[in-house]
Order: structure tokens, then C-alpha cells, then sequence
């Protein structure tokens, strides 16, 4: 189960706003291109000067993230948009807007006693959307399994972010989270390796 599933929900509430995006001549590349170009200058910025208040605007841009990367998606989808730049632009600043907006949390005690954690999630989570990619290479879906999507990982950072900009500090113990999601998202990795391979077709050629 993964909160992706409710995506069909969150874009019918969308789907007003795209057409007026449409209507002011708005593309889906402007609209990916924007939101990794905010994720990384938040990210910057809260990694700098990392502040508890500050974090307080992490929860609230992951969740306009996710407006825009469903937003771009339906202008691509539903207004004939889409485009072989479109599609590589929507895997790679995927990837990089995850590694700019986990990146604040290295210097955020407890974990930044140990920010190698840090960096093994933001590389699990790119490894999670490339297993995921690669499912059309092998003749089976772009697959979007969980535990831990990239909505998922969305709402565990936008709550520790909550959580450390209201109290001010995080607990000791709170330094376990980051392994624990990263084991999650190793197991979500496996999951989209297997669940594609199921899926492929039997007699596809091996690639080498």
C-alpha cells in the first residue's frame, strides 16, 4: 500500500487548475523544471541556515511537490504534451529535487551526527525511481510499488520536518528513523525489481 494510490482522487481536485494552466499557455516542462528549481533552492537554504522555524515550510512545499508533479503530468497526459524531453525531465528532477530537500536534514542533530544516512537515502530513493523506470525497458509498466514511493517518502520528511520545527529539537532516539526508511526503501526497490520482472513478458529477450 502506498499513499501513490490516492493519486487519482488529488488529481481529479487538480484538474480545474490544469485546464486554467493550459488556458494561460503554461507547459509541463515549465511546470517540472519550476518545481525542482524550488526544491533545490529550499533545500540549499534550509541546509545553510537550518532553523526549526524554517523547517515549518518543508511539510508545506512537499505537498505543493506534489501538486506540481501531478500537475505537470495531466497537462502532459490531457493536453497533448507530452514529449521524449518531457519524459527524461520527469525522471531526473525527481531525483535531484529528493536529494535537495533531504539534504537539510544533515545538518539537523540527531542525524547530523551521522549524515552518511542522509546520503543513503537520498541515494536509495534516486535507485527506488530508477528501478521504477526501467520497468518499460523490459516490456512491463513503469512500476510505482511501495512502502516507500516517492509520495511516501514525501510525507515521512514533510512530518519529521513538522515535527522538528514545532518542538525545536528531536529526540536521540529519532536518529533510527532515517535507517528504518531506508530499509523501507531498499524493500520498496526489491519490490519494483520483482514485481516488474513478473510482469514482463516470458519470452522478452535478456538484456545484456
Amino acid at each position: 500500500m502506498s499513499i501513490y494510490a490516492l493519486k487519482p482522487r488529488f488529481q481529479a481536485l487538480l484538474r480545474p487548475l490544469v485546464r486554467q494552466l493550459y488556458g494561460w499557455g503554461v507547459s509541463a516542462n515549465t511546470v517540472t523544471v519550476t518545481a525542482c528549481a524550488i526544491s533545490i533552492a529550499l533545500g540549499l537554504w534550509l541546509y545553510l541556515a537550518p532553523t526549526a522555524r524554517a523547517f515549518l515550510l518543508l511539510p508545506a512545499w512537499l505537498f505543493l511537490r506534489m501538486a506540481f508533479n501531478a500537475i505537470d503530468g495531466m497537462l502532459a497526459r490531457e493536453f497533448g504534451q507530452r514529449s521524449h524531453l518531457g519524459a527524461y525531465l520527469n525522471e531526473m528532477t525527481d531525483v535531484i529535487a529528493d536529494a535537495a530537500l533531504v539534504l537539510p536534514f544533515a545538518a539537523v542533530a540527531p542525524f547530523s551526527d551521522a549524515p552518511i544516512w542522509i546520503a543513503v537515502f537520498a541515494v536509495l530513493a534516486g535507485l527506488s525511481e530508477f528501478a521504477g523506470a526501467l520497468g518499460p525497458t523490459i516490456g512491463a509498466s513503469r512500476r510505482y510499488d511501495g512502502p516507500m514511493g516517492k509520495s511516501d517518502r514525501a510525507f515521512a520528511l514533510g512530518a519529521l520536518a513538522l515535527w522538528f520545527g514545532l518542538a525545536g529539537t528531536l529526540p536521540a532516539w529519532a536518529f533510527w528513523i532515517v535507517p528504518l526508511l531506508c530499509a523501507a526503501i531498499a524493500w520498496t526497490i526489491a519490490r519494483r525489481v520483482r514485481n516488474g520482472l513478473r510482469e514482463a513478458p516470458h519470452d522478452a529477450s535478456p538484456l545484456n
